[in-house]
């Protein structure tokens, strides 16, 4: 099978990691290939695409690939993607899966009530908006060209690198209280789980959400990751005079628990970490040295770039 990846991230790397040995040629595109770093673990072909051009060479990587993952997002309303590949993906004949990295955030503001994949999602923030424009059309380039588009949701993703233990150690961690505001997390190698388990069977499109078990008060997980590291928790901050970083600020602006039912019961998964208490007791080895050093000695994907601009 060969994979073509939109977006070597975070996510995707960590399902390359995990997953990469099974897949016969793995090829994505990055900002800035050639910064990319050399590290243990299967290769991956890299090639630049920005919004001001991209590399002649993907277009013959999309003829050949069997499977497509997806994990940039829309771009001031627009889909960079789909801006300007659509046509070299319809055509790809090989194609049978694609998956779609989406977010939780489409549900927008439940006030902390339960929502799953048939509840209506939120068109009232640009951001949701936008997010669920993007699935609506690549759920109808799939039926155009008659392949498997799996649009996951996922929920704020963590693990190696990224957690809530290394923002302790690195002096970083917030414990910012709002009232009845609870977040969903899922851990990285349970997100790769689920598309690996998406892409074996390819079937009939599908809409997933893919988070954990136990939607949870922020600050009672920095609490318990700061009980795993030994230290006292982290003095409660009332959310509106806590200053943090907008992207921080951004999980707090939905409230709502996901519920994980359909990808056990139409993807067969089992969680590895079914909440955060499992994910966290996983990663405590993770602050023994510094970020940097803690992601270079995983077994992550090597990158070859490839240069040739359009």
């Amino acid at each position: 099978m060969n994979l073509f990846v939109f977006g070597l991230g975070y996510t995707a790397r960590n399902f390359i990691a995990r997953y990469g040995e099974r897949i016969t040629r793995i090829c994505g595109t990055s900002h800035s290939p050639d910064q990319s770093r050399l590290l243990e673990g299967p290769e991956v072909i890299a090639y630049r695409f920005k919004d001001t051009g991209y590399d002649l060479r993907i277009l013959d990587e999309l003829a050949s690939a069997d499977a497509l993952l997806v994990s940039i997002p829309p771009n001031l309303g627009a889909d960079p993607v789909l801006d300007f590949f659509t046509d070299a993906i319809r055509s790809a004949r090989r194609l049978r899966w694609v998956g779609y990295l989406s977010t939780v955030d489409v549900y927008g503001d439940a006030q902390g009530s339960w929502v799953d994949e048939s509840t209506t999602p939120d068109l009232d923030t640009p951001r949701s908006r936008h997010r669920l424009e993007a699935e609506q059309r690549w759920l109808r380039l799939g039926q155009q060209a008659q392949f498997s588009v799996q649009i996951f949701r996922l929920a704020n993703v963590y693990g190696p690198g990224r957690n809530p233990l290394r923002q302790l150690a690195e002096g970083r961690a917030k414990r910012s209280v709002k009232s009845g505001q609870v977040l969903n997390r899922i851990h990285a190698s349970d997100v790769a789980q689920v598309l690996m388990s998406s892409m074996e069977r390819p079937s009939r499109s599908a809409i997933y959400n893919v988070a954990d078990d136990e939607p949870t008060r922020p600050e009672e997980v920095i609490a318990f990751a700061a009980s795993l590291l030994g230290r006292e928790p982290l003095p409660a901050t009332p959310f509106a005079e806590g200053p943090l970083p907008s992207p921080a600020r951004s999980f707090y602006q939905g409230n709502n628990r996901v519920r994980n039912v359909r990808i056990k019961t139409d993807l067969g998964v089992t969680l590895l970490y079914p909440t955060y208490r499992e994910g966290l007791r996983a990663l405590v080895g993770d602050t023994s040295q510094t970020c940097m050093e803690a992601l270079e000695h995983r077994a992550e994907p090597k990158v070859r770039s490839q240069r040739c601009s359009h």
